[in-house]
Formats: structure tokens, sequence, C-alpha cells
């Protein structure tokens, strides 16, 4: 069992950056990298998804030490985007909890990854169809003139 210091600092490593440049690519300083690597520091949201992009890995592998496999998870994470982007953070954890407790539909068997994205996709257009008829329905209404 890795810690999030551990794996930031193998994974940088693999890909060859120092502390700068990987820093350059997150927006933060050398220092901050240094500080992920050598304590106990975890970096909040926004910044810990522009590490894991940059590093290749999923945000689960970083901020889980149960995790050891750096690609857990990858395969959700345009999806949360795209709830995150259209309705906010909390939609982004919601779509989360939802596409890994679905996770365990192919627990046991093989699909392929044209599969699964099709399912990932399914379960996105399902849950934003469904945000946005709440919204219509039990959103604020806007006042007339």
């Amino acid at each position: 069992m890795k810690t999030f210091s551990e794996k930031i600092k193998e994974a940088r490593e693999e890909l060859k950056l120092n502390q700068q440049q990987l820093g350059e690519l997150v927006g933060v300083s050398k220092r901050s990298i240094a500080a992920y690597e050598t304590t106990d520091t975890k970096p909040r949201g926004n910044i810990a998804r522009k590490l894991a992009a940059a590093l290749q890995v999923s945000v689960d592998f970083l901020l889980n030490d149960e995790i050891i496999d750096p690609k857990y998870g990858i395969e959700k994470a345009p999806y949360i985007e795209e709830a995150r982007e259209r309705l906010g953070p909390k939609a982004a954890k919601e779509m989360d909890v939802l596409l890994e407790q679905n996770v365990a539909l192919f627990a046991g068997g093989a699909l392929d990854q044209e599969a699964k994205d099709a399912f990932f996709e399914a379960v996105m257009k399902a849950y934003l169809k469904c945000k946005e008829e709440a919204r219509k329905t039990y959103g604020r209404k806007k006042e007339t003139d």
C-alpha cells in the first residue's frame, strides 16, 4: 500500500519529470510538488485532478492509499468532468458514486473498453436528463413581469 506522497513521486519519476516541470503542468510551484512528495499534504479538488491528468493516473489512485492500480477508475473521468462542467461539483460527486457503484456489474466478466464506454455514456445521459427534468420541475421559478 503506497501513500499519496509515494504515488506522486513515483509517477513523476516514471514520466521523467522533475518537480519544476510537474508544477508547471499542474499550475503550482515546485515547492508545492515537493510538499506533496514529502509530507501528508494533499491537494484539493481541482489541483488533484490536474495532478492526476499530468501524471496520467486516476484521481482515485492518487487519493486512496488502498488503490494500487494507477489506471483504476480512469475511464470514469471524462463523464465526471462533464457532469462538473454542466452541473457543478455536487453533480460530479454524484456521477462518480453512480459510476463506481455500477462498476460492480463488470465484476467477474471481461467487457471491452467500447462496451464500458457505451454503458458509462448511457448512465451519463440518463443522469443528465433526470437532473434537467428535476430543474424544470423543482428549480427556482423565474419571475415574470
